[in-house]
């Protein structure tokens, strides 16, 4: 890891696929970094101080000052320290493209599939059918143009690790609502991309233990549907 001027500490909680993918951003620029894990069932006074409008992991500190928000920690890594592999594309469009699927599949994937993790009957038949949609979409962005592994290329870069959740935590969220969403022939593009993600020694070191993830996310999906907002 390069050390450079000025401490870097990460506020996170293991499991949320949010503060993963800074990680994720920092390993891969082989940036020197504290992490301080954070019980966001009862935030401390740390995270209060340093994220007090929505009160949320990830949050970056940097020269002591923080920076919320896991897409704008990313973009600001990308900027910060240019020694690395570059996150976001040089060129305008691409980098453009790159925010827009980003954020697609934040609004549209995640926040189905995790529903339909949570919800039972009719809810979660139309939670699923919105995710699935979606994915639909990304697999035809990532059957366009040439055959690459990730959506930068050969390497991985930004739109990867904003989506990166999909490898690992669609799979343990469809195995706690028991429902499918990625379908491998449905989705043969996603699959491969999935596998590539996954395996590469940077993600494979850097996930949290699936068993845990599940024992979680069944506490959790049980909580929300017996209680739903």
């Amino acid at each position: 890891m390069a050390r450079e001027e000025g401490e870097v500490k990460l506020i996170g909680f293991w499991v949320s696929p949010f503060v993963r993918r800074v990680e994720w951003a920092l390993k891969l620029k082989g940036i020197d970094y504290e992490y301080i894990e954070e019980d966001v069932f009862n935030k401390s006074p740390l995270l209060l101080k340093l994220n007090p409008v929505v009160k949320k992991v990830p949050v970056l500190v940097h020269h002591q000052k923080p920076i919320a928000e896991s897409f704008f920690i990313l973009e600001y890594i990308d900027e910060t320290w240019k020694h690395g592999p570059s996150l976001l594309p040089q060129d305008p469009y691409e980098r453009a493209r790159a925010r827009f699927w980003a954020k697609f599949a934040e609004e549209k994937v995640l926040e189905a599939a995790h529903n339909a993790m949570c919800s039972l009957g009719e809810d979660k038949e139309k939670a699923v059918k919105l995710a699935t949609e979606a994915l639909e979409k990304i697999e035809e962005e990532l059957n366009k143009g040439k055959k690459e592994k990730f959506f930068g290329g050969e390497d991985i870069g930004y739109m990867d690790i904003a989506i990166g959740w999909i490898s690992y935590w669609l799979p343990v969220w469809e195995e706690v609502g028991s429902m499918p969403i990625l379908d491998p022939p449905k989705f043969p593009a996603i699959t491969e991309w999935t596998n590539n993600f996954v395996n590469h020694p940077l993600i494979k070191h850097n996930l949290p233990p699936r068993d845990k993830m599940v024992d979680y996310f069944h506490e959790r999906a049980k909580n929300l549907t017996s209680f739903p907002n």
